[in-house]
């Protein structure tokens, strides 16, 4: 068990902490998560029936984890829809004009603003779908839906995206050619 523990912690770790890092937006929140996941990881291995992937499985829990710490937050869906200050964090490319970079970090920070009015089943899809890549039937099975449920709730995520990222792009002022939010 020891072998295959480590095993699913040093494949997944990275990808598990980033989906619930995006779910509560904050790092030590997503770390103590994290460590939630594998304790229950633990007590549940011999359960799992290989039905699915080890990694639709261990969204899975993910998922579950994430949606128990919302429930014992005292104002929860508030807590959601608070903002996180993206203008501090690091652009990961070291070439890029000033310029560029100032609009790269607008761009991202306006994403994530958009992201904030997604309810927590779109923006789980959005996460599970384009950052962690995975396809419709491994997002269903995460979350336990059926495919057209996960291409619904995308379909309305990327709306409320799309729509709020024109409504962002509006308010800043900025002369750009209409939003795309790629599917």
């Amino acid at each position: 068990m020891d072998s295959v523990f480590d095993e699913l912690y040093q494949k997944y770790h990275h990808d598990v902490f980033q989906f619930l890092f995006y779910m509560v937006r904050n790092k030590e929140q997503a770390e103590d998560l994290v460590q939630e996941v594998y304790i229950r990881v633990l007590k549940s291995y011999g359960k799992f029936e290989g039905k699915s992937s080890e990694k639709t499985w261990l969204f899975s829990i993910a998922r579950n984890v994430a949606i128990d710490f919302y429930r014992k937050q005292k104002g929860w869906k508030q807590r959601i829809l608070e903002k996180f200050d993206w203008t501090t964090q690091q652009v990961k490319d070291e070439l890029p004009l000033p310029q560029e970079i100032a609009l790269q970090r607008e761009e991202i920070r306006w994403m994530y603003q958009s992201l904030d009015h997604c309810t927590v089943d779109q923006r789980a899809v959005i996460i599970l779908r384009y950052l962690q890549e995975l396809s419709i039937a491994e997002t269903a099975e995460t979350l336990g839906w059926t495919e057209s449920k996960v291409k619904t709730t995308q379909h309305r995520a990327l709306n409320v995206l799309r729509n709020k990222m024109e409504d962002l792009v509006g308010k800043e002022g900025v002369k750009s050619e209409k939003v795309r939010v790629e599917r």
